[in-house]
């Protein structure tokens, strides 16, 4: 189910973040995962877990690539979504969509993840920072507080595919 989460983060994005317009080439780059919330738990229950993800935007195709620790065992992979209708809009296969909720570029992202799976709707918020050691406690505590009614799951791996993708891509 992760690669669905994965898949998640490769869905359709909508962009507007505190009723601004995001800004796509800053929104690039490297993202490790932080923080989970939802009030299903199927993030846990995954042996595929996602770690991080490297967002790269050409034109109006946005290609993400993730990384995740599969039972020890680190794979990638590389989705790219076509942008559509409206500017920062993006389509990827299958029935995903992906909203920044809040970001300061530089420092984290709050993402909320749709997706449809076993022709159930699934919603999570993720919280992305840019670095591999801290999480960025201003953006922390937002996602906190965004999160409070739904569930937290913290994801507490400094993780060695997370490390690879970021070294991979510098």
């Amino acid at each position: 189910m992760e690669a669905g989460l994965l898949s998640a983060v490769l869905g359709v994005v909508m962009v507007q973040t505190a009723g601004q317009i995001l800004d796509l080439q800053k929104i690039a780059g490297f993202w490790r995962e932080v923080g989970v919330a939802s009030d299903q738990n199927l993030a846990l229950k995954t042996p595929k877990k996602l770690e991080a993800l490297f967002l790269n935007l050409n034109g109006e195709e946005l290609t993400v690539k993730a990384a995740y620790n599969n039972s020890g065992n680190c794979e990638t992979e590389k989705i790219v979504g076509l942008e559509i209708d409206v500017s920062g809009k993006f389509i990827f296969p299958g029935h995903r969509e992906i909203h920044v909720v809040d970001t300061d570029y530089e420092q984290y992202a709050i993402l909320r993840v749709s997706l449809v799976w076993r022709d159930k709707d699934f919603h999570v918020l993720k919280y992305f920072t840019r670095s591999l050691e801290d999480e960025y406690e201003p953006g922390f505590w937002r996602f906190r507080e965004m999160t409070a009614d739904i569930g937290l799951y913290l994801v507490a791996r400094h993780g060695r595919c997370a490390k690879l993708l970021k070294e991979e891509l510098i």
